[in-house]
């Protein structure tokens, strides 16, 4: 269904550029012709980017899926900046309707600002998505937080994203940067990779390296479920990294007690593997603060009810491609940063990674330091 729905709307994206790009542009018909085998080259491009590298590896889709994720990038952007302008060419198209030239350097020049325009738009994202994360730093005041655990530091990591456009090096940046915050805990939120342990587990072997005082827990995300979750998560073990399926583990420093849970993504429903807070929870001593990790802040609401202290997720990659944003936040309740549903914190991660286009506008990647303090 998802790939029915990328290639309605793929198809439906080059079409309207067809229109202000090659159409509205071109007076003769071999110009034309050029603009449309091309367009339609690159349309089947992003299609096949989108659907082929799960069946034919990750190996063999590094061919076709950096210039693939790089038109893409570039082609939202184009669609975005040629509807912006859509205002403007409405406001003049009365006194140029019935002058050919007029019309034709209207189109040209419209097309001219999109395409310089998404080109330094989709430049600058490239360069932030590949770039080192951003170390984000925040204080989250805790109630009922022991004496003990103020200044506890969690380092927070999600949406990694192994696959055709990001390998080893990625993964062994990011554990470098962890370790370098000295973090009491790591907290890994999903998303790891997108391919099989065969084909990336050589890519995710830096994460034995990970250095914290408390160890390093890990929760599935959705993209677990679409790689063969359960061989993620033995290969997570086997490198020394604790899976909280449905559970907790109880932290204790200096006659103190911190909970940690974790569940797993809401698309395990689909795999068998359902997300249940209240097993997690059970038997727990109320007194202590609870930490849930959970990979889509949607799940914050259940945490909110079950009187979870700090939720933490990732998922949204921090909306990724401005202004998609907002559209993100038509389906979770928070996009990204720290905020509160009821008396329960939710924090939300930008990612590490990124997913589809090696392009990140206004959304940053960020490893996060959340240091808890007693409120």
């Amino acid at each position: 269904m998802f790939l029915v729905v990328a290639a309605a709307v793929v198809v439906l994206l080059h079409l309207y550029l067809w229109k202000r790009v090659v159409k509205d542009t071109t007076r003769t018909a071999r110009w034309r012709r050029v603009g449309t085998v091309a367009l339609a080259a690159l349309a089947v491009l992003v299609l096949a980017t989108l659907a082929l590298p799960r069946r034919v590896g990750v190996d063999v889709a590094r061919w076709f899926a950096w210039p693939g994720y790089l038109w893409f990038g570039l082609m939202f952007y184009l669609v975005v900046v040629l509807a912006v302008l859509e205002l403007p060419r409405f406001a003049v198209r009365r006194t140029v309707a019935t002058d050919e030239s007029r019309r034709l350097f209207l189109a040209r020049s419209a097309a001219v600002v999109a395409g310089v325009a998404a080109s330094g738009i989709t430049a600058t994202g490239v360069v932030s998505a590949l770039s080192a994360p951003e170390v984000r730093r925040l204080t989250v005041p805790i109630r009922r937080l022991d004496p003990a655990f103020s200044g506890f530091r969690i380092a927070v990591v999600s949406d990694i994203h192994l696959g055709p456009l990001l390998g080893r090096g990625h993964t062994e940046r990011l554990v470098r940067m962890i370790n370098e915050a000295d973090a009491d805990l790591v907290a890994m939120v999903g998303d790891l990779a997108d391919g099989t342990v065969a084909e990336l587990g050589h890519a995710a072997e830096p994460l034995r390296d990970l250095v914290s005082r408390e160890g390093t827990f890990f929760v599935t995300g959705n993209h677990e479920y679409y790689s063969g979750h359960q061989q993620w998560v033995t290969e997570l073990e086997r490198l020394g990294l604790h899976y909280l399926h449905n559970t907790r583990t109880t932290l204790t420093r200096g006659g103190g007690r911190l909970d940690l849970a974790g569940i797993p993504d809401v698309t395990g429903q689909a795999f068998d593997d359902d997300p249940d807070l209240p097993a997690a929870l059970a038997g727990r001593d109320g007194a202590a603060p609870v930490v849930l990790m959970a990979h889509q802040p949607v799940q914050v609401a259940s945490a909110a009810e079950a009187g979870v202290d700090l939720q933490l997720s990732g998922h949204t990659h921090g909306g990724q491609l401005y202004p998609f944003h907002h559209i993100v936040a038509l389906a979770q309740p928070a996009v990204s940063g720290l905020s509160k549903v009821d008396d329960t914190w939710l924090y939300v991660t930008n990612g590490a990674g990124f997913w589809g286009p090696p392009v990140r506008v206004g959304a940053p990647p960020d490893i996060s330091i959340l240091e808890l303090v007693r409120r």
